[in-house]
């Protein structure tokens, strides 16, 4: 997209082909194009509209009911917050005193409409002309242009003199390409500049990915690892007096946003110090899968703590406990077989077990599950969870299957 085509879709003409356009989203790109100009829409308006309604509808997982008069473009839809997540960010900086907040880097507005929508004023800096108005435009469509205001610059900068917090999600993805960008040395702008951002802002936030090296982040920050409906999504670093402990590993469920606000999705935390070691023992009856958050904040030592369990290998992120426990922090699978691995022998015993659905799960194993799937060549009308790791630093199957959550118990962290 380009800006003058921007402008065109929020003329009367661009807004009657964005709505002709949203019937036709989803269908076969050249019968829809050919649909709009045989409706009098020029070539051009049509291929935007067509775009922008496309991506309106991936939107809605993301924005919900709001994404339908949003702006957006493939990069920038793909790198902006989910809502609930955005969302429950907005809250916490609201309950710690947060007014004035500037965005650095704001993108597409994701998070700064969020922080808008709880009551915060919010300066959008951005330096792509486009993704700025881009950003404008989306305050407008959700009535929040009044808290919600977009320059048009250069992050680095920009003065932060009298803002209470500043926030940043420093750009991922290489410019051209759209590759993204795990190295945080090749950051957008650079970890350099987002570290001494607490030099400047003492309260501040920074969205990151969730591959980050714990070795990276800045002493006395809180790191969070986020993850929505079992999919990490982010890790956020918040420094300053916003920091509240070391790790913490957030749990949200997946409901949808609604019109102009956020639906508050169910959160559950995990919270430590990230240096602990689970104990390492025997296999137990109840093997848990911790949830990805779980992992990455290095918190599974807190997880076995309260189940209680242990690991059977010291560098598999496997808890395995004598009993079911319900918790939100991790998969309950029940044990029924243990063998070391062997392509044959695990046929055979699934073969007279009849199963002929299998999950596969992986920690420590090399095995392609898709691979294997096919090898296991299963027929039958039973259903198993397989499970690849290691025991004690030998390739070993578990085979099993999923405990029901108990809704008689009280989930953990709640």
């Amino acid at each position: 997209m380009h800006l003058d085509q921007l402008a065109a879709l929020r003329t009367p003409d661009g807004e009657r082909a964005l709505a002709a356009a949203v019937d036709l989203a989803g269908g076969d790109p050249l019968s829809a194009a050919t649909a709009l100009r045989t409706r009098g829409v020029p070539a051009g308006l049509a291929a935007a509209a067509l775009t922008q309604a496309e991506l309106r509808r991936r939107a809605v997982a993301k924005f919900g009911l709001a994404a339908a008069t949003m702006f957006f473009t493939r990069a920038g839809l793909e790198q902006a917050t989910r809502a609930p997540v955005a969302d429950r960010r907005a809250r916490r900086l609201r309950d710690a005193g947060v007014r004035t907040l500037v965005d650095l880097g704001c993108g597409l507005g994701a998070d700064a409409l969020a922080a808008a929508r709880a009551g915060i004023r919010v300066y959008g800096v951005e330096a792509d002309p486009l993704t700025a108005a881009l950003a404008a435009a989306n305050a407008e469509a959700t009535g929040l242009a009044d808290r919600f205001t977009v320059e048009c610059a250069d992050a680095t900068n920009f003065d932060l003199t009298g803002f209470d917090a500043a926030f940043c999600d420093p750009a991922r993805r290489r410019g051209g390409t759209g590759r993204r960008v795990f190295d945080p040395a090749a950051y957008t702008p650079s970890w350099d500049f987002v570290v001494g951002l607490t030099e400047r802002v003492p309260r501040t936030v920074v969205k990151v990915a969730p591959g980050l090296d714990h070795a990276l982040i800045p002493a006395g920050a809180e790191a969070e690892w986020v993850s929505v409906a079992g999919d990490l999504v982010e890790a956020t670093l918040w420094c300053g007096p916003l920091a509240e402990v070391p790790r913490r590993a957030t749990l949200l469920t997946d409901r949808p946003p609604v019109t102009s606000g956020v639906e508050r999705a169910r959160s559950c935390r995990l919270t430590g110090d990230g240096t602990a070691e689970a104990p390492v023992g025997p296999l137990r009856r109840y093997l848990y899968d911790p949830d990805p958050a779980v992992v990455r904040a290095h918190l599974v030592a807190r997880l076995a703590e309260r189940l209680p369990g242990n690991l059977a290998d010291p560098t598999i992120a496997y808890v395995y406990a004598d009993a079911p426990v319900s918790t939100p922090f991790a998969r309950c699978l029940e044990i029924t077989d243990v063998l070391p691995f062997s392509l044959k022998r695990l046929r055979a015993l699934l073969r007279d077990r009849r199963v002929g659905r299998v999950e596969i799960l992986k920690r420590g194993s090399a095995l392609d599950p898709e691979r294997l799937r096919r090898d296991l060549r299963l027929s039958g009308d039973e259903s198993a969870s397989v499970v690849l790791t290691r025991v004690a630093g030998a390739p070993t199957v578990l085979i099993g299957h999923p405990v029901a959550p108990m809704s008689n118990a009280r989930p953990e962290g709640s």
